[in-house]
């Protein structure tokens, strides 16, 4: 089945044209340039075409040949007018596809049962009926809140939970919901593109429980280890007001917080007589709590290296390169990098030897002032040292940190255990460099660079006090370490 993905940089098409690559489909995506998506694991494994949706020569020749396309196209952070774009964008497309004789469209819109719908809800229903005016068969799913590191409403609620220990809200924060996980989100649209020629029409997609957003974030605090949050509702906080709120004490951009908290005004449940249940699958192992969602969130975003690396292989639950820079919670990093005229093993054997008798090349009181520090509150301290001073190996411990990951020659990453108010690790990567005029290089007229992070990961608002605070430390201990640790690897 040849299926087009539209909207393939955003959060749902950045997940789903790779799904679908695993499920057998020829997949080809529509994007406004390649590059976005170019970094991508799944890049060369679809047929990639640049485009506007609002070109008609475009859609003509990425719709060409095409049995299912997927629309998840939406414009809520454009500007006040956005419904009025949504519509034209909906229309151009819908016509485009019944040239190309495409068999079915499947749309992702919102949930919209309320009569007095919010701008947002109301301009997704009028999508949907504008896709179907064509006469092409649609199949629309309406879904709520979605679930999963990178959706807009996740982050949303993930950053006001972890950044403000008592908040003010209005009074939307009682309002049901029925949010969905984003992997049974992705399960429900793959079953789309399968489901029967006869299956067409408008269904809710909802989650395994109905919530409120009070609810929510209670749940998030207490799955991410937070202390009980404090919610106090007010009947004076507009949705305007409320989305300045955001924009100000979290990195989600208001102008796609507004439209966002707009439509938490209406009740965003599954009408039971428009259950996708009704008609397609359910997803294998029944439908994920809220609390299963948040937890395999949280825990995919917990590894510090998982958008770096292409090799890895590609999980709903990871944050995509294709996701927007604030998405996926805080991080911190302090990153140092330098070249040398060592070699890569020289430079390995080095840092290879950190901690324990070796010490940390440089600013020695300082480290053993924070394993005191640590000590002190019931922590590991400095008092472990190493099982082996040259050997390295996954588990082992080295002073506060443990051994996370390791490849010879390459990659050190080292996770703290010391008490923090979040996880903290120290990574290394080497690699070759060419040759300059400024520095001297190896017989072979190759050097190394090395790139050395602290990255941080913080929990609640002393996680973020607690980075900040240690920021002076951090810019005299970092660059020593590694100016000092590449000065001795010179010397050998």
């Amino acid at each position: 089945m040849n299926v087009l993905v539209t909207g393939a940089t955003g959060y749902v098409g950045g997940r789903l044209a790779p799904l679908l690559v695993e499920e057998g489909f020829a997949v080809r995506v529509l994007v406004r340039s390649a590059a976005k998506v170019a970094n991508t694991p799944w890049f060369g494994q679809v047929d990639v075409m640049e485009g506007d949706a609002m070109n008609r020569s475009a859609l003509d020749a990425a719709l060409a040949g095409v049995d299912v396309a997927f629309y998840l196209l939406h414009s809520i952070s454009t500007g006040a007018k956005f419904d009025d774009l949504e519509s034209a964008m909906a229309r151009t497309f819908a016509e485009a596809a019944a040239r190309a004789g495409v068999k079915r469209i499947v749309y992702l819109g919102g949930i919209a049962n309320d009569e007095n719908l919010s701008k947002h809800l109301e301009s997704r229903r009028s999508v949907g009926k504008v896709l179907a005016s064509t006469g092409v068969p649609v199949i629309e799913l309406r879904a709520g809140i979605i679930i999963g590191s990178g959706s807009a409403s996740f982050e949303m609620l993930r950053y006001l939970t972890e950044h403000l220990p008592a908040m003010v809200t209005p009074r939307w924060v009682d309002n049901p919901t029925q949010p969905i996980a984003i992997v049974n989100m992705l399960h429900f649209l793959v079953a789309a593109a399968r489901a029967p020629e006869h299956v067409r029409g408008v269904f809710d997609v909802g989650g395994a429980e109905t919530l409120t957003y009070r609810n929510m974030m209670a749940r998030y605090a207490k799955a991410a280890g937070l202390r009980r949050r404090i919610i106090v509702r007010v009947p004076l906080l507009t949705p305007r007001v409320s989305s300045m709120w955001v924009g100000l004490v979290t990195p989600v951009p208001a102008s796609i917080a507004r439209p966002l908290i707009d439509s938490l005004i209406n009740k965003v449940v599954v009408d039971p007589k428009k259950s996708v249940l009704n008609v397609l699958p359910p997803p294998p192992g029944g439908l994920l709590t809220f609390d299963q969602a948040v937890k395999r969130a949280i825990e995919r975003t917990n590894a510090p290296t998982r958008w770096t690396d292409a090799s890895r292989p590609w999980v709903a639950w990871d944050v995509a390169v294709t996701d927007p820079a604030w998405t996926g919670g805080t991080l911190f990093v302090d990153e140092r990098e330098q070249t040398t005229s060592a070699t890569k093993e020289q430079v390995w054997s080095v840092l290879s030897s950190l901690g324990g008798s070796t010490g940390w090349y440089g600013f020695e009181w300082l480290w053993r002032l924070r394993g005191r520090i640590d000590s002190v509150f019931g922590g590991v301290g400095m008092r472990r040292g190493r099982r082996d001073q040259h050997v390295l190996r996954v588990g082992d411990p080295l002073d506060f940190w443990r051994i996370a990951d390791v490849k010879n020659g390459e990659t050190l990453l080292l996770r703290a255990e010391m008490r923090v108010p979040g996880q903290a690790w120290l990574e290394f990567r080497l690699s070759d460099a060419h040759a300059g005029s400024d520095i001297g290089t190896d017989d072979h007229g190759v050097r190394t660079h090395v790139v050395q992070r602290a990255i941080f990961r913080p929990r609640g608002l002393a996680g973020r006090l607690y980075w900040w605070v240690l920021i002076p430390f951090h810019a005299i201990i970092f660059p020593g370490m590694l100016r000092n640790a590449l000065t001795q690897a010179e010397k050998r």
